[in-house]
């Protein structure tokens, strides 16, 4: 498969590492520091010294007919790269971010008969270029996409991937779920210490709402483990973000800043301003 992935931080990389070690033709497109350490590198390099080979662009090739394009910016950064996405000869393009936004944009944005949509299950960082990544790879909680056929390519390439075809429902859940978590991982790096107690009340209250308001805008929770989850006492999850908050990889994240949380905060409160009251009162 010719494949370019669009935004080579972590998640990217991780998917780049992957598929070109699988024998796909991976193209990163990149820039700033990352494109210039690509150039140099030509290759993805893992802090346990493993490399693979990739090609490098700082823009995406809008006459390639690639088989994916695989986008992994962040929800605040999409808006500037749809231009390119819809111009491309691209046969699939698969967005694969957090967000909480209604998909038909993106759909009606870069063709709805070529869009798809995914979320990684993998928890990665880069430091000086270096690559650090562990691939969710057992439980509920793997990979979806909503193509079956990129589910298996990404598989296949050691990313083991499950079809969701509701993932807007799966989205908005993980938009709930994720962000008193990643509020917590950014106080915890900052201070070099856990968050506190109340901080974790707070925090659980703020994902109690997120819940309700999915439910409240008509979609499902899903996946069903996260059903589970959204029955939890508010006092069980804060002991939970209290705990997380220790954990070194857990608190590493938050190296990268309170813009994503805040984002899909804004998204939440827009879709719903009158009931987003504990999430506005734990935005970073």
């Amino acid at each position: 498969m010719k494949i370019a992935i669009l935004g080579p931080g972590g998640i990217g990389s991780t998917f780049a590492f992957q598929l070109a070690r699988a024998g796909h033709d991976v193209t990163v497109i990149a820039r700033g520091a990352r494109l210039a350490y690509l150039e140099r590198e030509q290759a993805i390099v893992k802090n346990t010294g493993e490399r693979a080979a990739v090609r490098v662009q700082g823009a995406l090739d809008p006459t390639t007919e690639w088989d994916l394009v695989l986008v992994t910016v962040l929800a605040s950064q999409v808006d500037a790269v749809l231009p390119a996405l819809a111009a491309s000869a691209a046969r699939t393009i698969l967005f694969m971010f957090n967000t909480f936004e209604p998909l038909d944009r993106l759909r009606d944005a870069v063709g709805r008969e070529r869009a798809a949509f995914g979320f990684p299950a993998i928890l990665a960082w880069l430091d000086d270029g270096v690559l650090t990544t562990r691939i969710v790879t057992r439980g509920p909680l793997l990979t979806p996409v909503s193509d079956p056929a990129w589910a298996r390519v990404f598989t296949a390439a050691g990313v083991p991937t499950v079809v969701e075809p509701d993932m807007q429902s799966w989205l908005r859940t993980h938009a709930a779920f994720v962000v008193p978590g990643m509020i917590a991982s950014v106080r915890a790096h900052e201070r070099r210490t856990g968050i506190s107690w109340s901080e974790a009340m707070a925090l659980a209250r703020a994902s109690d709402e997120g819940f309700r308001l999915v439910r409240r805008l008509g979609d499902g929770i899903v996946p069903a483990a996260m059903v589970t989850y959204s029955r939890v006492p508010t006092a069980a999850t804060a002991a939970l973000l209290w705990t997380m908050s220790r954990i070194p990889s857990i608190r590493r994240t938050g190296a990268a800043g309170p813009g994503e949380p805040r984002t899909l905060i804004d998204m939440m409160r827009a879709a719903a301003p009158e009931h987003t009251q504990a999430l506005l009162a734990v935005r970073p």
